[in-house]
């Protein structure tokens, strides 16, 4: 669970980040989930553009791939959502 002062240190890091993993019409598949679990590996930090009808359906989406992938949701806007998920062996990110 991260602290506020870490989620805002990480939307610092986020903010100039572009979408790596994108969620279409299809929704939420087993492809999407592997591709932004293989990111999170990489990169630790990920922004994901959700499309969906409404706001609820977006939300019910980003949660549903954070529990996929073990994930936190550090910032949510609008269509974009920010990942976090330190890496197993050699985290990247550090925190002040």
């Amino acid at each position: 669970m991260l602290t506020e002062k870490q989620k805002k240190q990480l939307r610092r890091l986020g903010h100039l980040l572009h979408p790596i993993v994108l969620i279409g019409d299809k929704g939420l598949t087993e492809a999407v989930i592997a591709e932004c679990d293989a990111a999170l590996l990489h990169h630790e930090l990920v922004k994901v553009r959700a499309r969906g009808r409404d706001k609820a359906s977006r939300a019910k989406i980003v949660d549903a791939l954070c529990s996929a992938t073990q994930a936190e949701c550090v910032q949510r806007v609008g269509m974009m959502a920010l990942l976090y998920r330190p890496h197993p062996k050699q985290p990247r990110l550090s925190f002040e």
